[in-house]
């Protein structure tokens, strides 16, 4: 898989190449278009329909192409082996692009299904495998290779429910040995700072408001502002964050002239017991705070993008089914993982009124290529083991009991 780009929007490929594979270990499978070059995987082993069926869902697309020339604009210059779509094999790991991070938690579901299948486990309730597209947090990039604007924030996962492949219970596979209840949300806004055009053989002759310069007095504000942001509304499993992720402003071509207006992009999370209407307020009220500071600058903002944060209850059947097999593979007492603010589609599927959890890898057992670095491209072997194995038990408790069963449990009554 991490031979088979999959950046978001572009996924055909790897979700083709999976559901062949499925399909060859007895599962249903299917391919689901949702254009010419964007599309899921979905399979099922199918129980006597007694029982409540589980979703094993990850996303399968990638943050980056793999190109150096592409990537540019994030990865600077250098582009290492684990952002390569080119796998390199260790001693215990595999490395390369998204190696980990989707796409090592891509084929802990889909050996944990393998494994539900060639045991000929008696299923009452179906084992669905869900792999959508779309599952970055990114919009259409400015290019015409992909020509819908809702390439992501979980757009695949949203398409596969509405066409009717619907568990009553999910586990998504993403960063994080836990089980999680809820996560974040995340809100975007757009900073417009004003300035003038100007030339800088005459800004010693005339009236000069660089808005580049306008906007950095903005950045320093808001990254003095978001500890104090986080630190209000931290709740539960999550820890909000916010920064600025992207400024756009002035011509690379022709830096003798200066902008009018410079663009900032703000990425600010949220938390299930925080509004996008509230977080725009909190924001608004911190811009407010910063035109105070600075007489005379002049910015507008505006929400351009929101997805809510979402929590199942602590004592639903999937979240104490999970922490059951948790503990059973990891050989201690479950603890929840908390300060998180990472957001994914669980997001999706717990906001169509699925009860989800969230569940990761362990952390390496040893130091493992560019540990101390932003990267999503090396994975460890056992760790894959360790979060398949809890894929596998929590799959079989569910599917393996009748809806009257989960019911009682639920309720209150003793688990066998």
């Amino acid at each position: 898989m991490v031979e088979i780009p999959s950046l978001t929007g572009d996924e055909r490929a790897l979700a083709e190449f999976i559901v062949e594979h499925l399909g060859a270990r007895g599962l249903e499978a299917r391919y689901q278009p949702i254009d010419d070059r964007q599309g899921n995987a979905t399979g099922r082993y199918r129980g006597d329909g007694t029982g409540a069926d589980l979703m094993l869902y990850a996303p399968i697309d990638t943050h980056i192409t793999g190109s150096a020339s592409e990537d540019h604009e994030v990865l600077g210059s250098e582009t290492r082996p684990d952002m390569l779509p080119s796998a390199v094999h260790g001693e215990d790991y595999v490395m390369g692009l998204c190696a980990e991070n989707p796409k090592g938690y891509v084929a802990c579901v889909v050996a944990a299904a393998e494994a539900v299948r060639a045991a000929g486990v008696p299923l009452r309730g179906d084992l669905l495998v869900g792999l959508g597209g779309g599952g970055m947090p990114t919009n259409k990039p400015p290019t015409d290779v992909l020509k819908r604007y809702n390439a992501g924030q979980g757009n695949g996962c949203s398409f596969m429910l509405e066409q009717g492949f619907i568990p009553d219970y999910a586990i998504i596979a993403k960063a994080g040995w836990a089980v999680a209840y809820e996560e974040v949300g995340l809100c975007w806004f757009r900073i417009s700072v004003s300035g003038g055009l100007g030339y800088v053989g005459q800004r010693h002759r005339m009236a000069f408001k660089n808005a580049i310069l306008e906007a950095t007095k903005v950045i320093a504000g808001l990254e003095e502002w978001f500890p104090t942001y986080s630190a209000r509304n931290e709740s539960g499993l999550c820890t909000p964050q916010g920064h600025v992720g992207a400024i756009v402003g002035g011509c690379p071509h022709k830096p003798a002239f200066s902008p009018a207006e410079c663009e900032l992009y703000v990425d600010l999370r949220i938390t299930p017991r925080t509004s996008p209407l509230d977080a725009r307020r909190q924001f608004d009220a911190a811009l407010e705070h910063i035109r105070a500071q600075f007489p005379g600058i002049e910015f507008s903002s505006e929400l351009i993008m929101a997805v809510p944060g979402t929590s199942t209850s602590p004592d639903n059947w999937i979240i104490q089914s999970g922490i059951a097999a948790w503990e059973s593979v990891a050989g201690e007492p479950h603890q929840w993982r908390t300060r998180t603010s990472g957001a994914t589609d669980a997001n999706i599927l717990r906001g169509r009124g699925i009860p989800t959890a969230r569940i990761g890898m362990p952390p390496p057992r040893r130091g493992l290529p560019y540990e101390d670095t932003f990267s999503m491209g090396v994975v460890e072997i056992e760790g894959m083991v360790q979060l398949t194995r809890v894929l596998v038990s929590t799959a079989i408790d569910t599917c393996t009991r009748t809806r009257a069963e989960i019911e009682r449990s639920a309720s209150g009554a003793s688990r066998t």
